[in-house]
């Protein structure tokens, strides 16, 4: 299951593709420095969640990517099968997903990687769960569907995309998961290797 992804967008390019969408985000805990680079689990990440109170928005925040499972692994990823989250839900921001499969050449003992990304070069939306854990705070952790065209023939499961036109109704509760979270329509991603 996805255990990295990129992320290279600078914060102001995500202020303006939020602003095409009348989605108004801010950052309550200040600009964060972001990086391009690869997000490993535990690492921060940036996730958006709809804002408290009256006025709403959205918030944009960097959070620990996976929070502690009772034997201590992380979850990182956490099936979205026949699951509402009524409570929670953030959208994580990504440029790519990787995969791993057994290497082609037998002699190899690293997995092939394949890096996912939209095909029509937009910014990933992840659907995703914060929780507040004692002892980590905050943390995230990406939902899981069955696989659709585009990542079956790399693995059993795949991160729960969202469409761009459906990151308000997840972020604002306004949909049940059931009618959002599912399989991506073929011709989504596009893939490639990645060394």
């Amino acid at each position: 299951m996805c255990n990295l992804y990129t992320q290279t967008s600078a914060p102001e390019a995500m202020r303006a593709l939020f602003a095409k969408k009348q989605m108004p985000l801010n950052f309550p805990e200040g600009i964060p420095n972001l990086q391009p680079r690869d997000v490993h689990i535990t690492e921060p990440g940036p996730i958006v969640r709809a804002a408290p109170g009256p006025d709403g928005g959205y918030q944009l925040v960097v959070r620990r990517w996976s929070w502690p499972g009772p034997g201590g692994k992380p979850v990182y990823n956490f099936r979205s099968d026949g699951r509402d989250f009524p409570n929670g839900r953030c959208l994580i921001l990504a440029d790519g997903f990787y995969e791993f499969t057994a290497p082609a050449d037998p002699k190899q003992k690293r997995k092939d990687r394949w890096l996912f990304t939209r095909a029509d070069g937009e910014m990933i939306g992840i659907a995703g769960l914060v929780r507040d854990m004692p002892g980590t705070g905050e943390a995230f952790t990406m939902l899981t569907t069955p696989p659709g065209d585009d990542i079956a023939p790399y693995h059993g499961r795949q991160v729960a995309l969202l469409p761009p036109g459906e990151w308000q109704s997840w972020l604002d509760h306004s949909r049940p998961a059931r009618e959002l979270l599912g399989p991506c329509p073929a011709g989504t991603l596009t893939v490639q290797a990645a060394s």
